[in-house]
């Protein structure tokens, strides 16, 4: 069954640390975008500026702002960190080529940059890939799905 392929996962402790790296550094950046905090604009800020600054199409701007908030806090659970993690990958891949290419690689720390090189989505997609290949890992509820739904 496909849901166990996306469930399943061992009590790996790797796993687990890059699940909570990546659910961690993820979660302040969503909680921008979602509820204002850490300085953020808050959904409809979030939503205004990517539609009407940026010209993202509504579509995409909620998803970017789903994904970061709602895929660190499920990462940070150990729930679908699979299909979390390949979204993840795949929105940062999208923020790689959008907004941050033509920067460079290395990030902007001096100010000296017309904007932010791709280095920390690099990372950024490196540890949701590792998540995407090795599941939850150990302490995560997709465990305790997995035996829910095999019995």
């Amino acid at each position: 069954m496909m849901i166990n392929k996306i469930l399943n996962t061992d009590s790996n402790r790797g796993a687990l640390i890059a699940r909570l790296t990546l659910g961690i550094v993820l979660f302040p950046h969503g909680a921008q975008k979602m509820l204002g905090w850490f300085g953020g604009y808050g959904f409809a800020g979030t939503m205004d500026a990517f539609t009407n600054q940026m010209h993202l199409p509504w579509i995409v701007a909620l998803a970017v702002i789903m994904i970061e908030f709602f895929g660190s806090i499920f990462l940070i659970l150990g729930f679908a960190s699979r299909l979390w993690s390949l979204a993840i990958a795949g929105l940062f891949s999208g923020i790689i080529y959008t907004t941050h290419l033509e920067h460079g690689f290395f990030m902007n720390w001096f100010g000296n940059q017309a904007g932010e090189g791709y280095e920390y989505a690099l990372l950024i997609i490196g540890i949701a890939v590792a998540v995407l290949i090795n599941g939850s890992g150990k302490h995560a509820l997709d465990t305790q799905l997995i035996k829910l739904l095999n019995k």
